[in-house]
């Protein structure tokens, strides 16, 4: 159990400081934060299956960490940096993030020991997860660091897709997981080929990187309902 606890624990860490830097208007280091953190993430629960060391305290800790990481930092990160210049209703938008990663997590933590979960048994996701939320969410401070065009900071364009961001993450639609990815044996070296090219981008143009996997993300939601939709129709009626 030490080993993927403590990653999450890191996870954790990572977020809070970038509200830290957030704080500090060091905006490029906030970001970084909470991306080290989502990779985190990614990594605590593969820990967990490779050493056996699943467990309901590792899984309470790890929606916690979420919540904090991908719902609290990313609010008050876009506040600090957009969002109060909103007249009245800034931190009503920021809020909106931060209470749907909450009842987005309530909703898997409530499901959990469920026997019937559709959307899991065909392999895939019920809405836009945390960590990939909060990815989403700083998609106008990549165009800003890319760009440096102060339209990107503006409340009028932050506040909106902040909510459709929200929406995304306590909705309904059935989104691609890592397990409904199928790759055929005939292209998996070019797949690790375009993971370490990914890995090398991240590291050379990093917000110009992650604005193309945020929007390849976004425009692969409809095919993931589609997907679904598909699997529901294979399905023998019951």
């Amino acid at each position: 159990m030490l080993a993927p606890n403590a990653v999450t624990a890191m996870a954790l860490c990572f977020g809070l400081t970038g509200v830290r830097y957030g704080i500090a208007m060091e905006w490029e280091r906030a970001v970084a934060c909470i991306v080290l953190a989502g990779v985190l993430d990614g990594l605590d629960g593969r820990i967990a299956r490779l050493l056996r060391g699943e467990s309901r305290f590792g899984a309470e800790l790890d929606s916690l960490s979420d919540v904090i990481a991908f719902g609290v930092a990313p609010t008050l990160i876009l506040y600090l940096w957009s969002l109060q210049a909103m007249p009245k209703v800034g931190w009503v938008f920021a809020l909106a993030h931060a209470l749907s990663c909450a009842l987005r997590l309530a909703r898997f933590n409530a499901n959990i020991d469920a026997d019937v979960q559709p959307h899991k048994s065909a392999g895939f996701l019920t809405g836009v997860p945390a960590p990939a939320g909060a990815g989403l969410t700083f998609v106008p401070m990549y165009l800003w660091f890319v760009t440096g065009l102060d339209i990107f900071r503006a409340w009028y364009v932050v506040a909106p897709w902040t909510a459709f961001i929200a929406f995304l993450m306590i909705s309904n639609v059935a989104t691609f997981s890592w397990s409904s990815l199928r790759l055929r044996k005939t292209i998996r070296m070019e797949a690790i080929l375009v993971a370490g090219l990914l890995a090398a981008l991240l590291m050379t143009v990093p917000w110009h990187t992650l604005l193309a996997v945020s929007l390849l993300y976004v425009a692969l939601i409809p095919f993931g309902i589609l997907s679904y939709a598909k699997v529901l129709r294979g399905k023998p009626a019951i």
